[in-house]
């Protein structure tokens, strides 16, 4: 009996892979791409139960399609954001500091002023998703709620040896102007986010040497241009429209302060739905970047409460996106560049909030350490806000919108983690996106499923 079974069920197993249809290249149409700056898997949780509880879900995690990506750069075990992006958005494992080169680039700190790049001899551009998409006729956007000159956005059209070389940057995004990088053809249809001082000459208060007004140039080249939310709001969405948003002279305000202080700044989700109405006017399809920046800011600066108000605010965008998007053709990736050291520390009660002191789950009590101080939930392996001996936590100093959380090692700032990252994926081609990887192999995926 068993020797008939063997075979019969071995030609069922194969018949049944046969029919299994392979996954198509070039289903995606457009394709949307997430990156929360510095949100690791402690910061996702954390934020999920800051906003929604224990057994809530952010709208990233309704994505059908989960994997964990390596993000080690070439040179270090802890990337910087530069090299980690650069690995998405081209493929090329590249050293820290480096944007869209290819690995044998050095990092050269460039001048002052933010201009200076490689120099003679020393690698070459390595084509982004952007270009490609672009040569292909497909429309193409970056959105962030940094600088739109900062490593994130700057990895998706620029090539550079050095992210700190802000003006160069730029200059390459400016159709027509000295420094433009032609693999853009006509140019970026959409750039939002802040950063004007990289686009004003130092006459006009801002940081360039060369007297270049770059925003007075993207005008000449056509763009529409919005400083403030409400210019954003009044952009006509029409077919052939460019846009340059540029809210601010550098990033933009944490979403904390934004929605508080009642500052005139879109939310990345008000960006993210301009950009997606202009993008979509293309008939041959779409590649736009949006970029949670100011996760990765507050966090350097042990400050949860900002950084989780910044992932909620991320999370919001993608909301949005899933609402106007048609997953039948448009993929939905979302992910990190790169861990930090936010650590959910002790035995918290369930209920208790995420940045708050933390309450025993057996009496509800005050946590307290070793030598009697009660002590916060969420905390940092590293950072500023070290003591030399620990004293007690209050409740409203915990919770308040400006505390730091402690630190195991006094540093002057927090470092990146060298953990691994989630990604989460949804719509045409996200099938694809399973397992452990490597961030270099995700831009073989999202090329794949754009059929580039």
């Amino acid at each position: 009996m068993q020797t008939v079974m063997k075979p019969l069920l071995a030609a069922a197993i194969l018949a049944a892979m046969q029919t299994v249809p392979a996954h198509a290249a070039g289903e995606a149409k457009n394709v949307i791409f997430f990156l929360g700056d510095g949100m690791g898997p402690a910061t996702i949780t954390a934020a999920r139960i800051y906003q929604y509880g224990e057994s809530g879900k952010l709208n990233m995690e309704k994505l059908d399609r989960t994997a964990r990506v390596k993000t080690f750069s070439l040179d270090a075990q802890t990337t910087d954001s530069a090299p980690s992006m650069s690995a998405y958005m081209t493929g090329v494992k590249m050293n820290n500091e480096v944007i869209s080169m290819s690995a044998d680039t050095r990092a050269i700190e460039p001048n002052s002023d933010g201009s200076g790049n490689c120099g003679a001899g020393n690698g070459a551009p390595a084509a982004t998703l952007l270009e490609l998409a672009k040569a292909q006729g497909k429309a193409i956007g970056a959105v962030t709620t940094t600088r739109v000159t900062h490593a994130t956005p700057a990895a998706t059209y620029a090539h550079v040896c050095h992210r700190d070389a802000e003006s160069d940057i730029i200059a390459q995004a400016v159709p027509g102007g000295a420094g433009y990088n032609a693999r853009l053809g006509g140019g970026l249809d959409v750039l939002m986010g802040g950063g004007a001082k990289f686009f004003l000459p130092k006459a006009q208060g801002g940081k360039r040497g060369d007297g270049r007004n770059l925003l007075q140039e993207f005008t000449q080249q056509g763009y529409q241009l919005a400083q403030t939310g409400s210019e954003l709001a009044a952009i006509n969405a029409k077919a052939g429209s460019r846009l340059v948003g540029i809210f601010g002279k550098d990033h933009l305000e944490y979403e904390l302060d934004r929605v508080k202080n009642k500052v005139d700044q879109p939310s990345l989700a008000q960006m993210t739905a301009k950009a997606m109405d202009l993008l979509s006017q293309n008939g041959k399809g779409y590649v736009l970047m949006v970029e949670g920046g100011r996760i990765d800011h507050a966090l350097h600066g042990t400050n949860a409460k900002r950084a989780l108000a910044d992932t909620i605010a991320f999370d919001e965008a993608i909301k949005t996106a899933l609402a106007k998007a048609d997953l039948s053709n448009t993929l939905i990736v979302v992910t990190a560049d790169h861990d930090h050291t936010l650590a959910i520390n002790g035995y918290a009660k369930r209920g208790n909030p995420i940045h708050d002191v933390s309450r025993s789950y057996v009496d509800g009590k005050e946590a307290k350490d070793a030598d009697g101080a009660v002590y916060t939930t969420l905390v940092f392996g590293n950072g500023p806000n070290r003591k030399s001996s620990r004293v007690s936590v209050d409740s409203a100093t915990a919770t308040g919108d400006d505390y730091q959380q402690e630190t195991g090692i006094r540093l002057s700032s927090e470092t990146h983690g060298g953990g691994d990252v989630m990604l989460m994926s949804g719509g045409a081609g996200s099938q694809r996106f399973k397992g452990v990887m490597d961030n270099t192999r995700v831009f073989g995926l999202i090329k794949s499923a754009l059929g580039l």
